[in-house]
């Protein structure tokens, strides 16, 4: 039986990995939340972990009250996430939301923990600083992400130095076919009407503008070893195909499955095994077609923005990220129009200073000039 941390318990994935948990009988020893303390505290007294942590120090101080009854350790800031994602506990699966999670893996890597990472911002920021810990510690890291767990799946067996090509798919969003004009008054209600997915408010914002994918073409350069001219994005509607590989000989290979991420979660937890699920199952016949089309980059400029950033590689895809964060937050709080998000990650990146070689403090430093540059332009 595994033992786990969960980092973001009170998210979509981490609700959905405590499902997991409940079904499969996984020991968890470590829970993780950034404010929402009356779900943290429902889990905590289920599943019974050592030490619980919540980002927001004040609602660490009201969580400690409600769980005085216990003896389940309550921890507060970065410090204390960093202490639970290094503590008890086998494997951590970091499913915090934006760059808040990369200490979190740095403190799990360096506590040799198997990482399942559902943090892109992890290897957004910092995939070469955690890959050479990666390496120095011999930990493993496991993609959960949809996109990044078919990729992984699909690679399972070819012999190595043989991915060609990535073949990473996109829903297309809420917002597929429409036109710079008609996105100028979208509101933030039709922007988080995502058409297949459950997700929450920031990822969808992510999925409706594009910018998710190309935080994933970055993410998929650091954990595959690919550059991001190997790798094709599809707009695929159904989002059956949640991705696949082009081999040397000319073979695709791609893994197919219902739109629910408990099977990418399922498949890191039982790596190399697989799980006897109880998960929906596809049924083609049902589905009928599949489609592929062009993602539009006049349109959703987040995406070539991300591809430029990688493409120059350092601090660029930092700044990108943390003006997508910061914009993001502003567009959910009715202060800026969707468009806009396009404009400030492409200030940040024209305007943030770049660094090739750079430390975890840089990495930092850059997104907070980037997230100012956000506050500054509007």
């Amino acid at each position: 039986m595994k033992s786990l941390i969960i980092l973001g318990s009170t998210g979509s994935i981490g609700t959905q990995s405590l499902d997991i948990c409940r079904r499969d009988g996984y020991k968890v020893c470590g829970l993780v939340a950034g404010s929402n303390i009356e779900l943290l505290e429902k889990q905590a007294r289920e599943f019974k972990p050592s030490k619980v942590a919540v980002f927001n120090e004040e609602k660490a101080k009201e969580l400690k009250i409600k769980l005085n009854d216990t003896d389940i350790k309550v921890l507060s800031g970065v410090d204390g996430v960093c202490e639970v994602a290094s503590g008890e506990g086998e494997m951590v699966i970091n499913a915090i939301v934006g760059i808040a999670g990369l200490r979190p893996t740095l403190a799990a890597i360096d506590a040799c923990k198997t990482i399942a990472l559902a943090n892109k911002e992890t290897l957004v920021t910092g995939g070469e600083i955690v890959n050479r810990k990666l390496k120095e510690k011999g930990v493993k890291l496991l993609p959960v992400d949809s996109e990044h767990s078919a990729i992984f799946q699909s690679l399972q067996g070819a012999p190595e130095n043989s991915l060609i090509k990535i073949l990473l798919t996109a829903s297309g969003g809420p917002f597929f076919n429409k036109t710079r004009k008609d996105l100028e008054n979208v509101t933030v209600k039709e922007a988080l009407n995502h058409p297949n997915w459950s997700m929450g408010a920031k990822i969808t914002i992510d999925s409706a503008t594009l910018m998710n994918k190309g935080l994933e073409v970055i993410e998929a350069v650091h954990l595959f070893g690919v550059p991001a001219d190997n790798i094709e994005v599809l707009v695929h509607r159904q989002s059956i195909i949640h991705s696949g590989v082009e081999l040397s000989d000319g073979a695709v290979i791609a893994q197919l499955g219902t739109p629910d991420m408990k099977l990418p979660i399922a498949y890191a937890l039982t790596y190399p095994e697989r799980s006897e699920t109880a998960f929906e199952k596809l049924d083609l016949f049902k589905v009928g077609t599949l489609t592929f089309e062009k993602p539009d980059t006049d349109t959703f400029r987040c995406l070539p923005l991300c591809i430029k950033a990688i493409n120059e590689g350092g601090l660029a895809p930092t700044a990108v990220n943390g003006a997508n964060e910061e914009a993001v937050r502003l567009f959910l709080d009715g202060k800026i129009k969707f468009l806009q998000i396009a404009d400030l990650v492409e200030k940040a990146l024209i305007n943030v200073n770049n660094k090739k070689d750079f430390s975890v403090e840089d990495i930092f430093e850059t997104d907070k000039l980037a997230r100012q540059l956000v506050r500054n332009s509007i």
